[in-house]
């Protein structure tokens, strides 16, 4: 399987078109691309010459280039048994099955656990077997396995329990599971410790001892590979025949598999970049009643790319586990009843508008406190007010804003619960994990880019001081100062359907492989107002005379949002990504501003 490498080039230190501060205080650099590499990718494979200069500032090369512009199953994907206790979590699973045994599975409340746990049950659907399908409460069970919730799945005289997206660090309760006879598997990928929990299986790439070199899988990607597992399982055992049952189409649930790598924001090379491009495929053929529901909705009227996934379907799935019912995103995507998902869909999409009023308001109050943590090397910030469902979200807005990691933690009485994200090059997973080694939390974990974590009240001072002191030393190895990377410098007449058609050749996007970004040099902004509360919509042009649509998001009242409603004539640099804008039928070209600098 051929792995896709980072660049080797390092990026121009020089600022593109002056800009070391940009409106929002970042640095503009133009990626220096390998040109003989970018023009032999665009010779041999016949491409335009920006997917050539793409590709190669993606550190794709000529023996990469044919999986990464076509990535298939059938190259990409491993034998299933190279995951370490996959052949014994497979033997445990066949065995319920051939005797009848009762199986749950227990998921996290997020896209990726609801994702997981939903393949799971569709799979057992397929085969005929009702599974239970167990997602914990955000509020009042936290994440990840607790004992109240497993003792009553004991009591439901549950003989197996499958864990998904969650259960790595569970040692206290999947302890008290195997004393109390409750089978447990775990499937997970969040960061492993030494020491593992005690169950009967567990199959996680980020496991220390598992040499798969899977570790970027998300819990959903490591829950298909144990179907596949199982369903060659069942057919060279003759269960299938013996019980005159058509196998599974597994291909049919890579919607799901698609939906949750996505949202986990795991990187998309080799094998996810072919769950994710064939799962779209699936996705826009809207066969999932729940999903189809969804997109209708959420008002999806084109083919669905990566963006709909993270963006639009995603956040409302998240929505019933941050600030609804947490089983919500689960079971709208294993029903096959129009009404019901027709419903739930509703429910989602309200609930979502809840949580982005609720997120308003904690982020304006975690922005006011972090200006107080700006001189550290993580800002960690805190409160009795703030949500728990939507701490997550804010910590990343707090990450990008400053460009360090960031943790918010919400109080309930003298119990804290908190989420973390990090930026490329800090292990935030790890050093949660090292804080709760050392006593100073109660429970965490998690993987690089994001944590999360309990702790008491008292605690939280060493907490900060613990992590300011780890954070700060991996920090002198990471340049933190904000910069903004774009693919090339082009004018709005360039901008075009055929250049917007070309660069859909590197999709989809996603972490590792990011949107092409272009620099519009000297913009002058003919028309700018308010849409949707807290959008500026406006119409660009230069000195082609050429006129394009382009959208702020969320910059109402922020920098950019400022700087575009009042330029007063004066031109602006600006940067963004170039995406087809379905309205009523009609497409349309649209930037995507991102950042803005004047002109000096």
């Amino acid at each position: 399987m051929a792995i896709l490498k980072g660049p080797k080039h390092k990026e121009k230190e020089t600022s593109a078109i002056g800009v070391n501060s940009s409106i929002t205080g970042k640095r503009w650099i133009v990626r220096d691309v390998d040109e003989r590499m970018a023009l032999m990718l665009s010779q041999r494979f016949s491409l335009p010459e920006i997917v050539g200069r793409v590709l190669a500032n993606r550190g794709v090369n000529i023996e990469s280039a044919k999986q990464f512009l076509n990535p298939t199953l059938r190259e990409c994907l491993p034998d299933p048994n190279c995951l370490i206790d996959m052949e014994k979590a497979v033997n445990r699973i066949s065995d319920a099955i051939l005797n009848s045994e009762s199986i749950a599975v227990f998921g996290d409340y997020d896209v990726d656990g609801a994702t997981s746990s939903a393949l799971i049950c569709r799979f057992f659907s397929e085969i005929g077997i009702n599974l239970r399908v167990y997602i914990p409460d955000r509020i009042s069970e936290g994440y990840g396995p607790n004992w109240p919730a497993f003792k009553r799945l004991k009591e439901d005289n549950i003989d197996l329990v499958i864990t998904v997206d969650c259960g790595i660090t569970s040692f206290d309760v999947l302890e008290k599971a195997a004393q109390s006879e409750l089978d447990v598997i775990v499937l997970d990928h969040h960061v492993a410790e030494p020491g593992l929990p005690k169950a009967l299986a567990i199959v996680n790439p980020n496991r220390l001892d598992d040499k798969s070199e899977l570790g970027t899988l998300a819990a959903v990607g490591v829950s298909f590979l144990v179907m596949v597992a199982l369903n060659r399982r069942l057919r060279d055992s003759r269960w299938y025949h013996n019980n005159s049952i058509n196998e599974p189409n597994l291909l049919g649930l890579l919607d799901l598999v698609a939906l949750g790598t996505v949202c986990d924001v795991v990187n998309l090379s080799g094998l996810n970049r072919a769950f994710v491009k064939q799962g779209l495929s699936i996705l826009s053929q809207r066969k999932n009643t729940g999903l189809k529901a969804l997109a209708d909705i959420s008002k999806i009227d084109q083919k669905p790319s990566a963006y709909h996934a993270g963006f639009v379907l995603g956040p409302r799935i998240n929505a019933g586990g941050r600030v609804g019912e947490s089983w919500l995103g689960a079971r709208l995507l294993t029903t096959e009843d129009q009404n019901e998902a027709e419903g739930i869909a509703l429910r989602l999409d309200n609930y979502n508008s809840e949580r982005q009023q609720i997120e308003q308001r904690v982020l304006d109050e975690a922005l006011n406190l972090a200006e107080e943590e700006i001189d550290n090397p993580i800002i960690i910030v805190s409160s009795d007010r703030w949500h728990a469902g939507v701490i997550g979200i804010v910590a990343s807005r707090i990450k990008e804003k400053y460009a360090r990691p960031s943790i918010l933690i919400g109080f309930e009485g003298l119990t804290g619960k908190g989420s973390g994200r990090s930026i490329d090059g800090i292990d935030l997973g790890s050093v949660i994990i090292s804080a709760r080694q050392n006593g100073i939390i109660e429970s965490g974990g998690g993987h690089k880019m994001a944590a999360g974590l309990t702790l008491h009240k008292d605690n939280l001072p060493s907490f900060k001081k613990f992590l300011i002191e780890k954070i700060g030393l991996l920090m002198e190895r990471v340049n933190p100062k904000p910069s903004l990377y774009a693919d090339s410098i082009i004018t709005l007449n360039g901008a075009n359907q055929e250049l917007t058609t070309a660069i859909q050749m590197v999709a989809p996007y996603g972490s590792g492989n990011p949107e092409p970004r272009f620099i519009f040099e000297s913009i002058r902004i003919i028309k700018a107002d308010i849409v949707g509360g807290s959008h500026i919509r406006c119409i660009l042009t230069d000195s082609s005379k050429k006129s394009f649509k382009a959208i702020a998001f969320r910059a109402l009242g922020e920098p950019i949002g400022d700087a575009l409603l009042n330029t007063h004539g004066l031109p602006l640099h600006i940067t963004g990504k170039i995406r087809e804008n379905s309205w009523q039928g009609r497409i349309e070209m649209q930037i995507i501003i991102e950042d803005i600098a004047k002109v000096n």
